[in-house]
């Protein structure tokens, strides 16, 4: 228990660290400008993807923050990175900067995974009662 929760705290601090304390400090400079704009965004784009990241990293990061909006949080980084593989390599080709995102990613992975170990989170299957199929049946 007392494990889970540290890699929880190291790999969230990580992702936080990297998606939302970075971008927040640095989206003004001219490399993250040229480099949004290389990959064929508008400017705009690049200033409400470090809002999204840094609310999502605090999300993340903050224990005030809980079930479903922290889920959500852990889905809008996913799509972050996947759609960030998806655009380095369709732009520069498949190097080694384009997999980036993906070794990001399995850090959120396991950030996602060691939150529901040591906190007790659980995926909640929606299996209807024996009562409730039989009222759908009389319907």
């Amino acid at each position: 228990m007392k494990r889970d929760r540290i890699i929880f705290w190291i790999t969230t601090s990580i992702i936080f660290l990297w998606e939302s304390a970075m971008p927040a400090f640095t989206s003004n400079t001219q490399i993250a400008i040229d480099g949004i704009r290389s990959l064929g965004y508008p400017d705009y784009f690049r200033v409400w993807l470090t809002i999204f990241k840094v609310a999502g990293g605090l999300i993340l990061i903050l224990p005030v923050f809980k079930g479903r909006i922290k889920e959500w949080a852990y889905a809008g980084f996913t799509f972050d990175f996947l759609f960030a593989f998806i655009s380095h390599a369709a732009v520069n080709g498949f190097n080694p900067l384009s997999f980036f995102p993906l070794i990001v990613l399995a850090i959120l992975g396991l950030s996602y995974i060691f939150y529901h170990r040591a906190y007790g989170v659980h995926a909640k299957t929606v299996v209807p009662s024996r009562k409730a199929q039989t009222n759908i049946a009389l319907a």
